[in-house]
Parts: C-alpha cells; sequence; structure tokens
C-alpha cells in the first residue's frame, strides 16, 4: 500500500511541471488538442521545428495580436519549447479577442492544464465544446484535469462519454488506466492498460504506461518484456533505464519527481 500510495503522489506531484516535449522514455510527445477542432491549426510548424515556428509565429502575433489563427500557431509553439505560462498569456488574450472560437478556447485550456491550472483548464475546456456537439478529445483531458484534482470518479464518467463516441480508443483507454493508478487500484490500471495496448493504434506512452504499472506490482521482468518489444536497440534500452528510474523512485515522492512526465495522462490529439 506504501508503494501504491507513493506513487499516486509522486504522479499528481509531478504533472504541474512537465513540459510538452517531456515523454515516457523520451520517446514521445505530449499531444495537442486543438487539432480536433482545426487540422489545418494543429501543426504548430511549417518546418517541423517549434523554436522556429515560434519565431515566425511570434512575429504575425506581435504584428496583430488579433489575429486568431497566428495566436493559436504562437501559442502552441510556445508550449512546445516549454514556455507554459507565456502560452497561457497569449491564448488567454486571443480568447478575449475571440470569446467564441472554440479552437482558441482548446488550445487556451491545454495551457493552463499545462501550467497546472487544473480547476481553471477544466471550466475552459468545458466551454471549448457542447453536449450537443461533445469532443471527445477535450473529454479525455477534462477527464485527466479531473484526476489531477483527485476527482477520479467524475474523471471516469468523462473518459466514459470519450469512449461513448470512440470505442477503444487507445488514448481515452490509458488516461483511463492511469486514473485508477492515481486511485492506487493497479489491477484495474493494468486491465484497462491492456485493452489501450491491444489496439493496433496504441502508441509508446501506452506501452510505457502498461510497462509502469506491471513493474509496480513486482513483474518486473514482464515490464522489461513490455517496454521494449519491437523497438530499436538504442529506443529499447533507454525505455528499459527509464522503467528501472521510475521505479526506484516509487518510495521517495519527492526524488527527482519532475522527471515523470505527465504524458503518463495521455492527452490526446
Amino acid at each position: 500500500m506504501r508503494q501504491q500510495s507513493s506513487l499516486a503522489r509522486l504522479l499528481a506531484s509531478a504533472a504541474v511541471i512537465t513540459i510538452l516535449a517531456a515523454g515516457l522514455g523520451g520517446c514521445q510527445t505530449m499531444a495537442d488538442i486543438t487539432g480536433s477542432a482545426a487540422s489545418s491549426k494543429a501543426d504548430t510548424s511549417p518546418d517541423g521545428d517549434p523554436r522556429r515556428a515560434a519565431e515566425v509565429y511570434g512575429e504575425r502575433y506581435r504584428a496583430n495580436p488579433k489575429d486568431a489563427d497566428a495566436a493559436l500557431r504562437y501559442g502552441q509553439a510556445l508550449r512546445a519549447t516549454g514556455q507554459r505560462s507565456q502560452a497561457a498569456a497569449v491564448l488567454e488574450q486571443a480568447t478575449i479577442a475571440h470569446p467564441g472560437d472554440k479552437t482558441l478556447l482548446a488550445g487556451y485550456g491545454r495551457a493552463l492544464a499545462d501550467n497546472g491550472n487544473f480547476k481553471q483548464a477544466f471550466d475552459v475546456l468545458g466551454r471549448a465544446h457542447s453536449p450537443e456537439n461533445p469532443d471527445w478529445r477535450i473529454l479525455s483531458v477534462q477527464g485527466t484535469a479531473l484526476d489531477q484534482l483527485g476527482r477520479h470518479d467524475e474523471a471516469r464518467r468523462y473518459y466514459a462519454s470519450a469512449l461513448k463516441i470512440v470505442p477503444e480508443e487507445p488514448s481515452v483507454l490509458s488516461n483511463l488506466g492511469m486514473s485508477y493508478v492515481l486511485s492506487k487500484d493497479l489491477p484495474k490500471a493494468e486491465e484497462n492498460l491492456r485493452r489501450a495496448y491491444g489496439s493496433a493504434r496504441a502508441d509508446t506512452r501506452v506501452r510505457q504506461n502498461l510497462g509502469l504499472v506491471v513493474g509496480l506490482q513486482g513483474r518486473f521482468a514482464e515490464a522489461e518484456t513490455i517496454v521494449k518489444a519491437d523497438l530499436p536497440p538504442d529506443e529499447a534500452a533507454a525505455n528499459v533505464a527509464y522503467l528501472k528510474q521510475m521505479l526506484s523512485r516509487k518510495d521517495n515522492p519527492r526524488a527527482g519527481a519532475a522527471a515523470i512526465p505527465v504524458a503518463a495522462l495521455n492527452r490526446p490529439d
């Protein structure tokens, strides 16, 4: 029980300080939700370089702060380079200038979640879609915000709503699994993460989350097999090292808490 309680506190405390580019094992990226509202706006960098994107869209934004597209792209680029507070500020001003723009609201809510402002993020994201036209991605992010507020039962209702729209979506199932980690129900966490892992659409985050939960139950050899399966040797070695690092910290919530990324609570594209 001590092991599980320590992990829950560690995951919760680490969530507020992880940057966009941090991923489990260093192999994946925390995803953005605004692409669900406007896929043409979801790409933060035409060059695939967030720092360059911040320069390009920053210039556009400063030239015309009321340009909604520039504000969105600039905010996303700032988040991608770890400038979370500045991203939230830019997107907040954009939502004030364009109060009905749901894409901007989604981006602003996501930036607030990055900053650990989970209650405000939850409220803002609630304005980014409507019951008549729900967005499963936003529902899933709202669930992660509720989980970070300790409202796990409510969070799971949001995941359930998302799964009604996209049954067996692995990113939502992974969020659900990590919700059970936070409430110290590791068998239930594993059950949902295995459902996610069984999907052809599962990404590296799902693999890492499952490996972590299996390892926390004392089955390290199995966890190691999971985190390195079907990966190049260098990535497999990095993932195993990461898993060992996380498990070695499970009884010390203060030791290196920043190393556990909020990607453990997947926020889907």
